[in-house]
């Protein structure tokens, strides 16, 4: 799977979230933060290669709250802020039969006291308490730096084992996870006959600098795939997504528990979040989250010892400033401390909103920092083409790991900061992820100091190196040309907005270029099994069904075709703008940015865009060269002005229609000239309904619209 396949649109459209037409209003930032966020979330949750530091994660979550708070017209059903985030990797089983889905918790970037007081302010509140009323318990625990897990016990036997997932849906990791000694197989009699335990599975560091030792002595022993881990945290996820459980059980794992979920009273599994994380507790007697976790100890499971029932803001804060004490002494990272409303009773009232509790938060500490000097600043390329400087440092300790790089974003920020080669620079390990340079040390600096210039040519292809107006970053124009940006190009080609190729993953295309076997786009097409089974874990079979998904993609849209390009802030829609408008591919190609500038949905950065790309010759060669290799699409006649037969209407899709998939309807749909929706609402024209329509269907009952099966689509398009 794609990164871009999460979320689709263009890869760099998608990373950078500028608007089609450059503007830079609420909703172009608000499409931006989502963008970002859906990527950023994969990369994190889902491939343990996360590209920002938590805090900037939080800092865009919170700002997109903010956004769709104050506009709620732009809150979409896609938004980050309406899910969980990320998908399960399809190496695993995937596991849906939750008692309640994993969601996260709010998480409280003010790293003061006085986020703590905020926290406590709001519970209160929420509550309608006054200064009369007693002060609010919590339960306050550490803020581990691991991989959150589900167990499922059923007649006290763990029978199930999963990682957070989206949310509702995780990946079955049973077999690795009974490798953790701390984790109980079998439960004490009196347990209840279903329940389950959500918790963190982490490495010490003490296991994680031993587990790097021996890797390093396998590498230097020539043994091949082998590699150092850059933290406990992904060492700890990698060992859980181990296939091979003998390979997981040589990696010591720990496991701390903390929360606990015990079957709803509704027998049919139906009811409120709250109640299916709540009332299930209360049902056996379980009044408090402190008798929760007495309860998940007297079972066998470990429960850290730094863990306090505490009253009030100040009971919050003091735990918050104990903790970050002993944080560096602690035999495992943390990035912060977590608040939970003691009394069951209290958060069945708080409830949820859709993404998080309101009654528990995240309590995030300040980023650690140390000195250490700048030796030089190279000009790194991203999988978008983003250059970006990048300051190679004195190996310094930050934050639980060795540091030898450190970012500088982009060049205004390298100026801004005034970074120069010889430098001595505070280095901060933000979010325990990715480290940056904060700032200098002017007293230290020596007279030779180089100042950094930023490249205007791409350091790997050559290629132009340009900054749009309005933009911070500058980005390498060798498109499908630049090795550094071939395995993006792929895999957003193969996306399934795009061309789509079923079985063309993150880790096939990863072999394919590494091992030199995919250079460009059109070498796809000439992939032929002997070249496929020589690599890692490509059976025949497996084989044959890449190259049936590869043959099966040459049958595609123009649409498609053109969004699969990755050509920069040409997005689905854009994409099907342009083909409606000019017919033809090469009518596009050839035309000018007057031209462009005439199509819905087009300004003027993408009209540059677009003649930036079709301009190089190389593109075009690419173009052609998939021509050449079979793949095709129907081309037909422009409909500039010409009037569509669904123009200004607006459907929804719901349930699971007999034939056509979501994505084939909404495409038939939008070739008609139709928008097409998430939600009902009262300007909505019509519902397209299939089996196991739910809510969608009862609102356009209820507001009297239009509702319509398959038959009648395709009758309405005049579809066979």
């Amino acid at each position: 799977m794609s990164t871009a396949d999460l979320f689709g649109g263009s890869a760099a459209n998608l990373i950078d979230g500028s608007d089609a037409n450059g503007r830079n209003d609420v909703g172009s930032r608000a499409t931006k933060l989502r963008a970002q966020l859906h990527h950023h979330g994969h990369q994190y949750y889902v491939l343990d290669a996360p590209t920002i530091p938590d805090a900037e994660y939080d800092r865009l979550f919170k700002e997109l709250q903010a956004l769709e708070a104050a506009h709620p017209e732009l809150l979409t059903p896609d938004s980050p802020t309406q899910r969980v985030g990320g998908k399960p990797l399809d190496a695993f089983a995937k596991v849906t039969d939750r008692l309640a889905p994993m969601l996260s918790i709010r998480t409280e970037t003010d790293t003061e006291a006085s986020g703590a007081e905020a926290f406590d302010t709001r519970i209160r509140k929420e509550l309608t308490l006054t200064d009369t009323d007693p002060l609010v318990e919590y339960v306050a625990e550490l803020k581990f730096d691991g991989l959150a897990m589900s167990l499922r016990y059923e007649n006290g036997v763990l029978v199930q084992a999963s990682t957070r997932g989206d949310g509702e849906t995780g990946e079955d990791v049973t077999q690795n996870i009974r490798t953790i000694g701390q984790i109980p197989l079998r439960l004490p009699v009196h347990a209840p006959a279903v329940l389950e335990v959500r918790g963190e599975v982490y490495m010490t560091r003490a296991h994680f600098e031993n587990l790097n030792e021996r890797q390093r002595a396998r590498i230097a022993a020539g043994e091949k795939g082998e590699k150092t881990f850059v933290n406990p945290r992904n060492a700890a996820a990698g060992a859980v997504r181990q296939l091979d459980p003998s390979i997981a059980a040589q990696r010591p794992l720990s496991f701390f528990a903390y929360s606990l979920i015990l079957p709803s009273k509704s027998k049919d599994g139906s009811g409120t979040i709250s109640e299916k994380y709540l009332d299930g507790l209360i049902h056996h007697d379980i009044h408090t989250q402190g008798k929760a976790l007495d309860k998940l100890r007297e079972w066998g499971f470990p429960i850290c010892e730094h863990t306090e029932v505490v009253k009030g803001s100040a009971g919050l804060v003091a735990f918050h400033q104990k903790i970050s004490q002993v944080r560096d002494a602690l035999p495992f990272d943390i990035d912060g401390v977590v608040y939970k409303v003691n009394d069951i009773q209290k958060e069945m009232r708080l409830g949820f909103v859709t993404r998080e509790p309101r009654w528990a938060v995240a309590h995030k500490y300040p980023a650690q920092e140390q000195l250490t000097t700048v030796q030089a600043i190279e000009v790194q390329v991203g999988r978008t083409g983003k250059l970006t400087p990048v300051a190679k440092l004195a190996p310094v300790f930050v934050g639980g790991v060795t540091v030898t790089n450190a970012t500088l974003h982009n060049e205004d920020e390298a100026r801004r900061k005034d970074v120069r080669v010889g430098d001595t620079v505070v280095v901060r390990r933000a979010g325990d992820v990715i480290p940056e340079v904060v700032s200098v040390v002017l007293e230290k600096r020596p007279q030779d100091a180089q100042i950094f210039t930023m490249l205007h040519q791409c350091p790997v292809c050559g290629s132009p190196a340009v900054r749009e107006e309005g933009e911070a970053d500058y980005r390498c124009t060798g498109g499908l040309f630049c090795s550094a940006q071939r395995k993006q190009a792929i895999l957003h080609f193969a996306h399934r907005r795009a061309v789509e190729i079923e079985d063309l993953g993150d880790k096939l295309v990863e072999q394919l270029v590494d091992a030199g076997v995919v250079k460009t786009l059109p070498d796809l097409y000439r992939l032929g099994l002997t070249a496929l089974v020589t690599l890692e874990r490509m059976a025949e079979k497996s084989a044959n069904n890449v190259l049936v998904s590869i043959e099966k993609s040459k049958q595609t849209t123009l649409p498609r075709f053109l969004f699969g390009l990755g050509i920069r802030h040409v997005g689905e829609a854009t994409a099907k703008e342009l083909a409606r408008h000019f017919g033809k591919m090469d009518a596009i190609m050839d035309a000018t940015v007057d031209q462009l500038l005439q199509v819905a949905d087009v300004g003027p950065i993408v009209a540059q865009s677009l003649r930036t790309f079709f301009d190089q010759p190389h593109n075009r060669e690419v173009v052609e060269q998939l021509r050449a290799c079979g793949v095709t699409w129907t081309e037909g006649e422009p409909t500039a002005g010409a009037s569509l037969p669904l123009a200004g209407q607006t459907f929804v899709l719901t349930g699971t229609l007999p034939t056509l998939s979501r994505d084939e309807a909404k495409d038939m749909l939008e070739a008609a000239g139709a928008k097409v929706s998430g939600s009902v609402s009262k300007k909505t024209h019509c519902v397209v309904a299939g089996s196991e329509a739910g809510s969608k269907l009862d609102k356009a009952i209820e507001l009297g619209i239009k509702v319509l099966d398959e038959a009648g689509l395709k009758k309405l398009l005049s579809v066979d």
